[in-house]
């Protein structure tokens, strides 16, 4: 399941909660790993275990977790087991193929997209397929329940499934906890054609939940106490001390719509007129409508129109203690917000799942795709690629794909912990950011001057160092690591071709092996929660009511829905073209007036830069004091953003080329 990253704790930090199975909204935070293998190809990398005579193997559905060492030896044959039967479709290396080509500037099949239900008789499966694989499940002693176009949901007893699925199912030690798994890569019967994808739930490390459970209401208040810089540096308060040989100012209140647009080259005809964003989170706001509207109208953003703000929801919600359901209402309020602000005249599509783990997830994605809901997908929330397995990366992969063939581009932020040592003890990155079919979005800081001026940008990464107590220093400077920008070498995600002769083979080669792998980020946007954008929202109070108020929030979950915001006005800027996948594109425009070339030291080496910040103690008034603190801009956990690609912001960040760019057919 994934988690959502918060952007607004007063450490400034973009919290994820990394639960294994589970997806955080990212800035509020989390996610899924990528199936492993190169972007030609539609499925999971091989295992080593090979498949007795008659059978396939379905390779990434024994969890690397599942070791000899920490085996607990046989499940009980009685045990209960629930998963889903993906179906590959007619044509899954065909649906891979096109989905390139569709995508690529250098194709002549470029932007030659298919509808929904062009792609579903195209590529999708058979009744053929899909009644053999049912009758092979259900003669091996499996319930078929349910399922979609994309897989068959089963149920059965653990030995009913052992003889479906051609393995052993044992229990094993994982994290001080004991979960079920194959013991070897579950097979298919060869018979079976290639009808299946992959199967997903054999392992149960990702917990069921319950059904029917209702939302809570909206989470704790949080507040920013100030004072504020309306815009970058246009406050600063001479009696603190110095750092870096100068005063440093105070942060902004928080960037509004006008701001972010001039500072990534919106002009007054770009507003994403004719173009739908949809935003994919767990659950939903129950006050989203009012917040977002009442927003608008304080912050100088046009009204909604009838009909331009819609959702399409579950019918019931499960997992809402594990999942923070309340916090997930903040996720969906700043990606509403931001993609408004930046492209005030897009439709808005929220689609709920209606829980953060994978399935519920998928099952969100899949109903933008099967019936077109949109042409840009912002997703906030991810994990770490170590909680990944290929059988849900292949999954996913495919729902991506068949949206590549649709014209629908898929935007996912790269995560608020930079390269994730401090908060996992392994260098990775995040997923489904690292899916070769997806554009991940990373993070800077942004300085917006007076007159809406675009100053300069570095790559988002924070450090902290509080006042000194009489009040003559910063403590410890530059302080403590707080948060940054997600970015860094995939271990499982080979590289894409559109990567090639732009990512640095000591970016590409990074994690060891001899095989170049795919980097993230592809592009890049405002993320630093210290530099970042003014939400609006309502939250529970202290003493239980439930108010409006706004507060300042970032995180690579800003950063995602500002870039799809962006691509609504390019969208528009090409006559309402869909882009697509964009990733091909924008590595075409790289090296180009397209971008800001972002870097650490945007003002010259050795110059390094900071913002003030004051914050309540208990997050909402001072009662219980306040804390004054330095955030040292452009401190990155070990990834640096310099000229050229980077792993902290991919090509860049928007500029004002950008969107004319996409005025005509663009080739370098």
């Amino acid at each position: 399941m994934r988690s959502s990253a918060s952007r607004r704790d007063p450490a400034g930090s973009g919290r994820r909660a990394a639960r294994s199975g589970r997806r955080t909204a990212l800035g509020l935070a989390t996610v899924l790993p990528l199936a492993a293998g190169v972007l030609a190809l539609g499925g999971p990398g091989a295992q080593a275990d090979s498949a007795p005579p008659g059978r396939d193997t379905l390779s990434g559905t024994k969890p690397t977790w599942a070791r000899a060492g920490s085996d607990r030896g046989a499940t009980d044959d009685g045990d209960k087991v629930t998963a889903r039967v993906y179906l590959a479709g007619r044509d899954a290396k065909g649906l891979a193929a096109y989905a390139k080509a569709v995508s690529d500037p250098a194709s002549p099949d470029y932007g030659g997209y298919l509808s929904a239900r062009q792609t579903q008789a195209r590529f999708g499966p058979t009744r053929q397929q899909k009644d053999a694989v049912t009758a092979w499940l259900e003669d091996s002693g499996l319930h078929v329940t349910g399922g979609n176009r994309h897989y068959l949901s089963v149920t059965g007893e653990v030995a009913a499934a052992e003889r479906a699925f051609g393995t052993q199912l044992h229990d094993y030690g994982k994290d001080g906890k004991v979960y079920r798994a194959p013991s070897r890569a579950a097979t298919v019967p060869a018979s079976l054609n290639g009808a299946v994808l992959t199967v997903v739930g054999l392992d149960n490390a990702p917990k069921r939940a319950k059904h029917d459970e209702t939302l809570p209401p909206p989470g704790p208040v949080f507040k920013n106490a100030g004072p504020f810089s309306a815009s970058y540096g246009s406050r600063t308060d001479r009696s603190l001390p110095s750092a870096y040989g100068a005063k440093q100012p105070y942060a902004v209140k928080g960037y509004t719509g006008k701001q972010l647009r001039a500072a990534y080259g919106a002009r007054s005809r770009h507003t994403g007129k004719g173009v739908t964003v949809a935003i994919t989170d767990a659950f939903a706001s129950p006050t989203i409508a009012a917040d977002a509207a009442r927003y608008a109208r304080r912050n100088g953003d046009p009204a909604y129109s009838k009909g331009q703000l819609t959702q399409v929801l579950p019918a019931d919600y499960r997992y809402t203690e594990e999942c923070d359901a309340g916090g997930w209402y903040g996720e969906e309020t700043l990606d509403v917000e931001a993609v408004h602000a930046v492209a005030p005249a897009a439709d808005i599509t929220y689609v709920g799942g209606a829980s953060c783990t994978d399935d519920d997830l998928l099952d969100a994605l899949a109903k933008v795709v099967d019936n077109r809901l949109a042409d840009i997908v912002s997703n906030s929330w991810g994990d770490v690629e170590a909680n990944e397995t290929p059988d849900v990366a292949a999954a996913y992969d495919q729902i991506f794909q068949q949206g590549a063939v649709e014209g629908i581009g898929f935007y996912f932020s790269s995560g608020d912990n930079g390269d994730n040592v401090a908060s996992t003890g392994t260098k990775q990155v995040d997923t489904p950011a690292n899916s070769a079919w997806v554009t991940a979005v990373g993070g800077t800081s942004l300085a917006v001057g007076k007159g809406d001026r675009y100053q300069w940008e570095t790559g988002w990464g924070t450090t902290k160092a509080t006042l000194s107590a009489d009040g003559t220093s910063w403590d410890s400077l530059p302080g403590t690591y707080t948060s940054g920008a997600g970015g860094g070498t995939s271990r499982t995600v080979a590289q894409p071709f559109y990567q090639r002769g732009v990512v640095p083979d000591a970016l590409a080669l990074a994690g060891g092996g001899a095989t170049k792998q795919r980097v993230v980020p592809d592009i890049a946007a405002v993320a630093d929660p210290n530099t970042g954008f003014l939400v609006g929202q309502t939250q529970t109070f202290p003493d239980g009511s439930l108010r409006y108020g706004e507060y300042r929030i970032g995180g690579t979950s800003l950063a995602a829905p500002v870039i799809a915001g962006v691509q609504a006005l390019a969208q528009q800027a090409r006559g309402g073209r869909p882009i697509g996948f964009a990733n091909p594109s924008l590595y075409d425009r790289y090296g180009t007036a397209a971008y800001h070339d972002v870097t650490d030291h945007p003002l010259g080496a050795g110059v390094s830069l900071g913002v003030v910040r004051v914050d309540y103690v208990n997050g909402y008034d001072d009662s219980e004091g306040l804390v004054t603190s330095l955030r040292s801009l452009g401190r990155d956990s070990s990834l640096h953003a310099v000229v050229g690609y980077d792993d902290v912001t991919g090509v860049g960040t928007p500029a004002a080329g950008y969107l004319t760019s996409f005025g005509g057919h663009h080739r370098r």
